[in-house]
């Protein structure tokens, strides 16, 4: 097993390892340190099917499903992430961090590519471990007891509408939901602090209007996802990535008109953010 560092801030390339296979005790806790140190973690050159694909990910924790968009029948712990070539439309192309208006989002997710396009379709992530450490000292005293209310409000309404165009689907009916969240968070294995906020997610700050909270909010997003705070990771058929979902965000970039790209996802259970 070797770990290629992908750039400066975040992002690692593991090369040497099958993960078809089951990995032994030794392996999976280095894997899992890497994903840690890293934020995100990438494979190339493997070949799964969709029980390989479950059978990998089951060994980093209990495996979630969407509450929001639809999810294999054979294989309801994969949601297909699919652009077809008459597609205009794609799903997470804004910096996010994945379903943050649930009580307990995700610990993480892992994204392996079954077809792709010959060119474009690459994926951003940024390190919001970073992101919090760079700030000032009176902005990290500023937020440090301030939390922020998370909703899918963007996702709910004219379902149809928002369907059109695309071929990866939201469920016909998303209840809305709101949750508060601390802006700082504390990785609960690493005890590092990160800022947990995203665009499409995080609505305002508790205790204050949207339009009092979008000002600082507008700042930090821009302030986490500054180019030297990202890694930018190119997609080969057989790639896999494994991003922590507590310290990142990330982005797909849709620049890739007239060809199919087909992505499996399948999501590990989180914790409440402290």
């Amino acid at each position: 097993m070797e770990i290629r560092k992908l750039t400066g801030t975040i992002g690692a390339e593991i090369f040497g390892l099958d993960v078809s296979k089951p990995f032994s005790s030794a392996i999976l806790a280095d894997v899992r340190q890497a994903l840690l140190d890293h934020c995100v973690i990438f494979f190339r050159d493997q070949e799964l099917s969709m029980q390989e694909h479950i059978a990998f990910v089951q060994q980093f924790g209990e495996i979630s499903t969407s509450p929001v968009y639809k999810t294999l029948e054979s294989h309801p712990q994969i949601m297909p992430v699919i652009k077809e070539a008459t597609d205009t439309g794609i799903i997470g192309d804004t910096w996010h961090t994945d379903e943050t208006y649930q009580e307990m989002p995700p610990l993480g997710s892992v994204l392996y590519a079954r077809q792709v396009p010959s060119f474009g379709g690459d994926t951003l992530w940024c390190n919001l471990y970073r992101a919090y450490e760079n700030l000032s000292d009176s902005m990290k005293k500023l937020l440090e007891d301030m939390s922020a209310i998370h909703t899918n409000e963007y996702l709910t309404g004219n379902v149809a509408a928002r369907n059109e165009g695309r071929s990866t689907k939201l469920l016909e009916t998303v209840g809305v939901n709101y949750v508060a969240h601390p802006v700082i968070r504390t990785h609960e294995e690493t005890q590092r602090k990160c800022l947990f906020i995203n665009r499409p997610f995080t609505h305002a700050f508790e205790g204050m209007t949207r339009e009092e909270s979008l000002p600082l909010l507008n700042y930090l997003y821009d302030h986490s996802t500054k180019p030297e705070n990202t890694c930018r990771f190119r997609w080969q058929k057989g790639s896999i990535a494994f991003w922590d979902n507590r310290c990142t965000m990330h982005y797909a970039i849709n620049d890739y008109p007239g060809q199919r790209r087909e992505m499996h996802r399948i999501t590990v259970k989180g914790v409440k953010p402290q």
